[in-house]
């Protein structure tokens, strides 16, 4: 029997581009002549859901509830339902006679966001100044028409997530086993319909689901629950980044109830031992990486040797079947740099597999996914790059790295420009000395238009505690190198660092009011700190100060930590002001304020002068 595989992905992830995971797979797996197609069935889901015709259901559903949160929507429905298909179209789109249509007055109606939208924004001159508005007003739009669905129809609707809160942190099967035991959901049938038109579609005899985070397993649950009921003769395989982290230590037999494998890890060896099992070729004891059930009980199958799929020699990503024209681009932050993860279309593809760094004492360096460095030649990165825009026919790049090495940038760069290749791209970095002037320079003219790094916490005690590797100085000097050549940069912010003090929050927040008024940075987001059980902190808690507190694993999922920092100030109590104070940066205002204005209790005065990041650059 020849396997016919699948390979979905459940909503919800990205809308504005694929999520690559199939894509990986599916360039592997055709290499070794199996019979693959893939499909998304997050963009599939939703372009279904927001449509008029089911914005009827929606409303008749949510009146047979005598739900009536957010009334003004209700009240206007008639215009939500008239204006939804053009606006999804203009989305996907963007041409300026719709952007003409949507940004006139009234036409689409004055909801709850809408009637708060920001007239301050300056938008830029002309045609793609209109287009920006309209996309911003639209992108208001379909969110007011997920506020309701979320508040009237179904709890778990998110635009980039479904039902995340019962999956994160998710110690036992419980509660997900409870609710995969009601009926589904109005979205969920919807989501089902569609499944079952792809299951007669391509025949499959496996299905594989890519879980990359919390917030797309139990749409992937109700998915295989369906298959199970209704198409029993179909295997059905787990994987992905959420498998990788949060099932590591599984028990719990219930969820072999709706599946019959999990891998961890890279699925590309997991995944063919599998089709070699189903077609008769293997036993189950020579499976890679994967959890099965036997007589009842929870078996983890590890053939060693592994094969072992380099980074290097693995094929490009096949996009090919991916409904591009689908995708949609939101723009609901204005900042150009942040706005970059909901608009426009991205190939998303690897550099290099893994963090060459792999010290950082937050990260998950013990697990195969970044400790695991590979690398491969600018020559054959640069042959994927070629062969997947011929595929999608799109330029635009996103390289996914933990982080992307300096050396391969500089060697992606010089290819590029040797083949004459023009490509816009961006990557993920460490703030590393390496990026010189020299270096950024060049990476600008291959294409590079920004990158997103790791600040973390802006103070050198804590650096040094965390072990990145970096300090102020550095990253304000690398920041302005890139800055300096009109490369964006997106800083990752951490608050609640073991035995961080109240006074390094506030000199923290400091350094990044400085950074941002520097023009260092343009762009940046604030993590409240959590210990992950596969970090160094995780496994030591002690050596960091901290008292790991629960919660209890209980057989299914174990990742986030809860603990006790008997050193440390009162973290969460600071989420509101620093993200208060980081919005106003965003959009180039604030800079004058006193730091104790955001908020809303006392806090120290900083420590820092208010030229320390003028002194790094001027030295």
């Amino acid at each position: 029997m020849q396997t016919k595989l699948l390979l979905i992905t459940p909503p919800f992830t990205q809308l504005n581009t694929p999520y690559p995971a199939t894509s990986y797979l599916k360039g592997f797996l055709e290499g070794h002549q199996v019979s693959v197609s893939h499909y998304d069935l997050s963009i599939e889901l939703f372009t279904s859901v927001f449509t008029s015709d089911f914005l009827v259901q929606l409303f008749k559903e949510a009146n047979d509830i005598g739900s009536n949160i957010f009334p003004g929507v209700k009240k206007m429905k008639l215009l939500y339902i008239a204006r939804v298909d053009l606006v999804i179209r203009f989305l996907q789109k963007h041409d300026l006679e719709t952007a003409l249509k949507i940004t006139e007055p009234d036409f689409l109606p004055n909801g709850h966001r809408l009637a708060k939208v920001n007239t301050a924004i300056k938008w830029a001159e002309g045609d793609a100044g209109i287009i920006d508005k309209a996309k911003h007003y639209a992108t208001l739009f379909i969110e007011e028409i997920g506020d309701f669905i979320q508040a009237n129809v179904d709890e778990f609707f998110a635009f980039t997530k479904y039902a995340e809160q019962i999956a994160r942190s998710a110690s036992s099967f419980d509660q997900i086993d409870e609710f995969l035991h009601y009926e589904p959901t109005l979205i969920e049938e919807e989501m089902l319909r569609i499944l079952e038109e792809k299951i007669l579609l391509y025949e499959p005899n496996l299905i594989g689901f890519t879980i990359p985070f919390p917030g797309n397993l139990f749409a992937a649950l109700r998915c295989s629950q369906f298959i199970k009921d209704f198409y029993p003769a179909i295997y059905v395989a787990f994987g992905g980044g959420y498998c990788n982290t949060e099932l590591r230590s599984l028990e719990d037999t219930r969820i072999f109830d709706y599946l019959d494998f999990i891998s961890l890890d890279d699925g590309e060896g997991p995944i063919l031992k599998m089709v070699q099992l189903i077609e008769g070729k293997i036993s189950s004891i020579e499976l890679e990486r994967t959890f099965v059930l036997e007589n009842n009980r929870v078996v983890y199958k590890n053939h060693i040797p592994n094969k072992i799929f380099h980074h290097e020699n693995l094929p490009a990503p096949s996009y090919v079947d991916l409904p591009f024209e689908k995708y949609v681009s939101f723009l609901d932050v204005v900042n150009p740099m942040h706005r970059m993860w909901t608009d426009k279309r991205w190939n998303k593809l690897t550099v290099s597999h893994g963090c060459y760094w792999k010290q950082c004492s937050f990260c998950d360096v013990s697990l195969d996914y970044i400790g695991n460095y590979q690398n491969t030649t600018a020559e054959k990165l640069v042959d994927k790059i070629e062969k997947i825009i011929a595929d999608t026919g799109l330029t635009g790049f996103h390289f996914v790295d933990e982080a992307a090495p300096p050396k391969m940038l500089r060697a992606l760069s010089l290819e590029l420009i040797k083949r004459n290749l023009s490509i816009t791209w961006w990557t993920n970095i460490r703030f590393e000395k390496t990026f010189t002037d020299e270096l950024c320079e060049l990476m600008a003219k291959a294409g590079c238009v920004a990158v997103t790094g790791g600040l973390e916490v802006a103070s050198d005690r804590l650096l040094a505690k965390m072990k990145k590797g970096v300090d102020i100085a550095q990253v304000t000097r690398v920041t302005h190198n890139f800055s300096s050549y009109g490369i964006f940069v997106h800083a990752y912010l951490m608050y609640g660092f073991p035995t961080e003090t109240e006074q390094e929050t506030i000199d923290s927040l400091e350094v990044v009011r400085q950074l941002f008024e520097k023009n260092c940075i343009q762009s940046a987001f604030w993590h409240l700190f959590t210990a992950t059980a596969h970090s160094p902190i995780g496994l030591n808690p002690e050596e960091f100060g901290i008292e790991i507190t629960g919660p209890i694993f209980e057989g299914f999922a174990q990742n986030d930590l809860i603990h006790l920092d008997p050193q440390g100030a009162d973290h969460e109590k600071y989420t509101n002001g620093l993200n208060a104070a980081l919005n106003s940066y965003l959009n180039k205002t604030g800079f004058e304020i006193q730091l104790s204005s955001w908020f809303d209790f006392p806090v120290l005065e900083t420590t820092h002068p208010r030229d320390l990041i003028e002194g790094f650059l001027e030295s």
